[in-house]
Order: structure tokens, then C-alpha cells, then sequence
């Protein structure tokens, strides 16, 4: 019993050091942006999204490339699946629940209406890369593994365009720099060193993170496929859901869902693409199971965003689809 109360506060500590730093990060990684003149919608899709990214990212990498067997390359697979489904669900539930909590509303205007379509074109190009993404994992072929450098060439274009893309006017002032608090405009870098030292320890907070929860499955007497494929991706994409409560509390709505938008075509093509150069890239049911709920939930986004409907009581909804997906792998598992 002592050893489960030590693994839920070892847990439980390591989430509030992530968040911690998550708070170092977002204010480093907005000036960085500043500095670099990408605007904020290309500071929350790629530079905060490809820093939030590294852990999962690294942890699918770890698996595929070294993993000693079949089972142990299968989670990196999970989670190259498993990434896009949390973010499609739980991180946009989160964006909901927080203004619900604050009180706060998406603010109707034009600069947002923009954004909407911007961010449905995102979900769109999401659902037709995962598209193919899903249909190579139910076929088997011989040069299967030279496609996956297309992914890599697909996040390359997204890289380019949202780099180059039209500045909008920003959301909110941004707070004074963390490392330096008395400077009205900080040094580029200190902006850049506050950035990487977060995300050095978001990095090991969160592998240490994903370690208590594999320790916990057994005393739980959870199956650790299971735990792997219903709760390591909610640890693993841990750091774009706590950016985004952070966003939003600020009242920077536009930045939390460019991370996420950004963070998600990340897991659809960097953890695809070393899943193909890697494994044999075929899927079980429960990953079928996975890729399924994923399209539904981007579905719903990709039509709510196109046609401006978005609510915060249907941003919170969006759990619901991953409370679907946990009773059907259950059920799946024990049948």
C-alpha cells in the first residue's frame, strides 16, 4: 500500500512540475516567437507545438528504433496513434472545460472567424494524411517503409506554409519574460534559454510521468497493453493540454487551439513516418478501434470550425468521444 501512495504522489507531483514548466514555456516560447516575427499563429502551431511534441515524439522513436521485440515496438505504433487521439478529444475538452471554469466565451470577431477556417483547412489536411496513415496500416507491401519520408515532406509543407503565413493582430499583451521580469523587452537569449530549460524539464517530467503509470498498471492489476494504449498518450500529450489551459486563462483562445491544430499534424506525420521507417506498420483492432474515434472527433472539428459553430459546451464534448473509445477497447480487451 505504501508503495502505490509513493507511485500516485510521485505521479501526482511530476504532473505539477510539467505544469510548472509549461508556464516557463509559454512565456518564453510567445517572446521567442516576438523575436522570430512568426506571429502568434505560427508560435502556438509550430513553435510551441514542436517543442510540446519532443516527449511523445521521442518516446515513439525510443520504441521503434530500439525496442528489443514486437511488443515493445507495438507501443510506439500505440502511440503514434494514440497522440492524435487524445489531442482530438481531450485537448480540446480541456479548452472548453477551462472557459466553462473561467467563464470566459470565444470572442466573435473577425480575426477569430479567420482562424476558424484556417484551423478547419488544418483538419481537413489532418484528416486525408491520417487517412492514408490508417490505410498503410492495413496493408501489407514491400516498400511500405520509402513512403514514409512523404509524411516527413507533408510536415515540411505545413512547416512552410504556417511560417509564411499572413500575421493576424495578436491576442493579449505579453507578460514580462519569466528570466528576466523587470525588462520591458527581454534579451533574445534569455527568451531562448527560459524556452529550452522548460522544455528540458517538461521533457523528463513527462518520461517520468509515463514511468509512474507504467508502475502503476500492475498494482492495479491493469493490463499494461491496455494502460499503454488508454492512458500513456494522455501523459505523453500532457504538456499541450496544460499550454492550453494556460492559454486560455490568459484569454489567448486563438493560441491554444493553433497549438493544438499544430501539435496534432505533428502526430500525424513525424511518429507515422518513423513507424513506417521502422516496424512492419500493421494494426490490431484496438489501433483500428483508435483511428476510428480519431477521424469521427476531427470530423466533428473539421465541420464545426468550416461552418463557425464552435462553443465552448461543444469544445468540453469532446471527451465524450474518448469516454467511447475507453468503454469500446474495454469491452474489446475482455471479449
Amino acid at each position: 500500500m505504501q508503495s502505490l501512495l509513493l507511485t500516485l504522489a510521485f505521479l501526482l507531483g511530476s504532473a505539477v512540475v510539467i505544469y510548472l514548466a509549461c508556464e516557463y514555456f509559454v512565456n518564453g516560447v510567445e517572446w521567442v516567437g516576438r523575436k522570430l516575427a512568426v506571429g502568434q499563429q505560427a508560435t502556438g502551431s509550430i513553435l510551441a507545438a514542436f517543442g510540446t511534441a519532443l516527449p511523445e515524439s521521442v518516446v515513439t522513436f525510443i520504441a521503434v528504433v530500439f525496442g528489443a521485440d514486437a511488443s515493445q515496438k507495438a507501443i510506439g505504433v500505440g502511440a503514434a496513434l494514440g497522440g492524435p487521439l487524445v489531442l482530438a478529444t481531450i485537448a480540446y475538452a480541456v479548452v472548453g472545460a477551462t472557459l466553462l471554469a473561467t467563464r470566459k466565451s470565444l470572442p466573435q470577431t473577425e480575426a477569430v472567424a479567420r482562424q476558424f477556417k484556417r484551423l478547419a483547412h488544418d483538419q481537413g489536411w489532418f484528416l486525408a494524411i491520417f487517412l492514408v496513415k490508417i490505410t498503410l496500416g492495413l496493408v501489407v507491401f514491400a516498400y511500405k517503409p520509402w513512403l514514409g519520408a512523404l509524411f516527413l515532406a507533408a510536415y515540411a509543407f505545413y512547416f512552410w506554409k504556417e511560417m509564411g503565413s499572413e500575421q493576424v493582430e495578436e491576442e493579449g499583451e505579453l507578460e514580462p519574460l519569466k528570466f528576466q521580469p523587470k525588462r520591458d523587452t527581454p534579451h533574445a537569449w534569455a527568451a531562448g534559454a527560459q524556452t529550452l530549460i522548460a522544455l528540458v524539464v517538461i521533457f523528463v517530467a513527462s518520461h517520468f510521468f509515463v514511468a509512474q503509470l507504467d508502475a502503476l498498471a500492475p498494482m492495479l492489476g491493469i493490463d499494461s497493453q491496455l494502460l499503454a494504449l488508454l492512458l500513456s498518450p494522455i501523459a505523453t500529450e500532457l504538456p499541450e493540454t496544460l499550454n492550453a489551459i494556460i492559454w486560455v486563462r490568459q484569454g489567448k483562445h486563438r493560441l491554444a487551439l493553433a497549438n493544438i491544430s499544430g501539435a496534432m499534424m505533428i502526430q500525424a506525420t513525424v511518429p507515422t513516418a518513423l513507424g513506417l521507417f521502422f516496424t512492419p506498420w500493421v494494426f490490431d483492432r484496438a489501433l483500428v478501434l483508435a483511428a476510428v474515434i480519431t477521424m469521427v472527433a476531427v470530423g466533428t472539428m473539421f465541420v464545426a470550425f468550416r461552418h463557425g459553430v464552435i462553443s465552448r459546451k461543444l469544445l468540453a464534448s469532446m471527451a465524450l468521444w474518448y469516454v467511447v473509445f475507453a468503454v469500446l477497447l474495454v469491452a474489446l480487451h475482455l471479449a
